[in-house]
């Protein structure tokens, strides 16, 4: 049985919203108790909107994030990605504290923890209970490897010593999932991962450290624990012991293409917001939508999102499709979705002006999708640490470029069936051929010699060919942890290269999308031109024909969302939503 077969194609109720977006309701309407001006009132109380969490919970939103054969409803991580993103839109610490934070903490459970963790875990979350994940520590950061935090085995038990610090939802946690050191040997068998319940823990063993305050995501809950010879079962240990790397490095798959793909709900917000002000606010006798420079801010904002929502469910979907490969394909996404966005938004502050800034008022919420993006890029791995994961896996995957054969419609098509989610069988590092990468050289050969997308084409295999080269002259130095400036500069310029391949696949295997805009190769070429210009490729191609920018304003208009889909959003209520909102858990 394929997701396809449990799951509604995406293009077959456009004209609705998605039920989650209908729940939330108008974000603009001032009288919506989970509009806008209450997530901002919220924020400026560094709280969650307890409105919001009622809701998630009414809606059962952990169940997403559990298998279907324990119950939930866990299925495409691309459909997960695109569900996620209408609580972004409205609050990324709601969607941090109460989504991410449990997806995170629970994916390695399900990627190799035993049945019994699976069910009491799976228990837990469809009750509407919290997991943690409390991998870093504070001393050594992202370098999981050299972690103090320690679990000492006595007899059948282990003493858990150690500090875990800027952690999410641990002091509002019921289960943490635990990264400590089970080894004193150097490598990678000296970790192991514990599922702990809070409930559980000696009270004499551990304490709650006070709670870190955010310039960005100011309602995220971030705290820690301080534990002393805190003794908990030797069998809250997540698979085998001392494998705990492999675990986490599966996981964090699935982690790193959904959430990037979520936060673009930020993006689309912040992007409606830009436009709302440009459709009503006048300059020199004209509406600032129709001053060029504002038109092309816009319609960048909006190719970037494309590319970006392009990327990011292509490495979704190569999560199922591509095992072998999806290593690669999710670090990327890490590094380049929250590049991409930061970029944007700042680019449509401009058009804003201080209006950017404001913290009260109708535009208010774009200051707030402005910090808050920067900071929610940084959740669970940072964009230098997934460069450095990329880094490893560059000389070898680059000895099939121009020359593999490319993905098809079962990787790129956006209501096509996926295989079922295998996280067992989750390569650690990518092997085999780079399917993604190949689109640029096969679809190139299939274009008119003399048009503008084969030109892009042109540029960016040129480009492959020059990474092949640098790529076979890394020096040994510069294929780990210690390598050089030019290594992290490669693998910036691949992640480029792949999200054009990324748009490219899209674009080719939905042609018939019911929106003749994505029929057409306008955004394609668009997008390709944008990338190019990051990387300094020449093209000759017009970076953004004006008829981007009218495909915004007709979005804003009709009230769609600005992404891939582009599904109705919510401009009412229904009556059962605040029935919703009102039930307590």
């Amino acid at each position: 049985m394929t997701v396809a077969d449990r799951v509604l194609p995406i293009f077959d109720m456009l004209e609705r919203p998605d039920p989650l977006e209908e729940y939330f309701g108008d974000s603009a309407d001032p009288a919506n108790p989970l509009g806008d001006a209450a997530f901002l009132d919220a924020d400026e109380r560094g709280e969650l909107l307890p409105a919001g969490e009622r809701l998630l919970a009414a809606y059962a939103l952990n169940a997403e994030f559990v298998p279907q054969r324990l119950g939930g409803r866990l299925a495409g991580l691309d459909r997960l990605g695109r569900l996620l993103r209408p609580v972004f839109s409205r609050d990324a610490a709601l969607a941090l504290g109460y989504g991410a934070s449990n997806l995170v903490g629970a994916v390695n459970v399900w990627a190799d923890g035993s049945g019994k963790q699976q069910r009491g875990l799976a228990h837990l979350l469809l009750g509407g209970g919290r997991v943690s994940a409390a991998y870093t520590d504070l001393a050594t950061g992202n370098d999981v490897v050299r972690s103090a935090f320690s679990a000492r085995r006595d007899g059948d038990q282990l003493l858990l010593n150690g500090r875990k610090e800027i952690i999410n939802n641990l002091a509002r946690a019921e289960a943490i999932t635990v990264l400590a050191r089970t080894g004193e040997e150097p490598g990678s068998r000296s970790h192991s991962l514990l599922l702990l319940d809070r409930a559980a823990l000696p009270r004499d063993g551990y304490e709650l450290l006070p709670r870190y305050r955010t310039a960005g995501v100011r309602a995220m809950y971030l705290g820690g624990m301080a534990f002393r010879d805190c003794a908990v079962p030797a069998s809250s240990i997540v698979g085998e012991p001392g494998h705990a790397l492999e675990t986490i490095l599966r996981a964090f798959q699935v982690t790193r293409a959904v959430l990037p793909s979520a936060a673009l709900g930020g993006m689309d917000s912040a992007l409606r917001t830009v436009a709302a002000f440009s459709a009503t606010r006048r300059l020199y006798g004209r509406r600032v939508a129709d001053l060029p420079h504002a038109r092309a801010v816009l319609a960048g904002a909006f190719v970037d999102t494309l590319i970006c929502d392009s990327l990011a469910t292509t490495a979704c979907r190569a999560v199922h499709v591509l095992p072998h490969q999806s290593a690669m394909y999710s670090a990327a996404v890490k590094y380049a979705v929250p590049l991409l966005l930061r970029d944007a938004v700042d680019d449509l502050a401009v058009v804003l002006g201080a209006r950017s800034f404001l913290r009260s008022g109708p535009h208010a919420v774009f200051q707030k999708h402005l910090r808050d993006l920067p900071v929610a890029a940084l959740v669970h791995a940072g964009g230098t640490v997934c460069q450095a994961t990329m880094i490893p896996q560059l000389r070898s995957l680059s000895r099939t470029w121009l020359r593999a054969a490319a993905a098809g419609p079962e990787l790129f098509g956006l209501d096509a069936p996926l295989p079922d989610l295998d996280l067992p069988g989750l390569s650690v590092i990518a092997t085999g051929d780079d399917a993604v990468l190949a689109t640029l050289w096969q679809l190139r050969d299939a274009l008119p010699p003399d048009g503008t997308l084969r030109r892009l084409c042109d540029a960016f295999v040129a480009e492959i060919g020059e990474l092949k080269g640098r790529c076979a002259a890394l020096a040994p130095r510069d294929q780990g942890p210690l390598a050089g400036p030019g290594a992290f500069t490669i693998a910036h310029r691949y992640a480029m290269v792949l999200a054009a391949a990324a748009c490219l696949g899209v674009w080719q295997h939905n042609r018939t999308h019911p929106d003749p805009f994505f029929r057409d190769d306008i955004w394609v070429v668009a997008a390709l031109s944008r990338l190019a210009r990051r990387i300094g490729r020449p093209t000759g191609a017009a970076d953004l024909p004006d008829g981007v920018a009218t495909e915004v304003f007709e979005r804003y208009e009709h009230g769609r969302a600005f992404d891939l889909v582009g599904r109705a959003v919510s401009t009412t209520h229904r009556q059962f939503d605040h029935r919703m909102i009102g039930a307590t858990r």
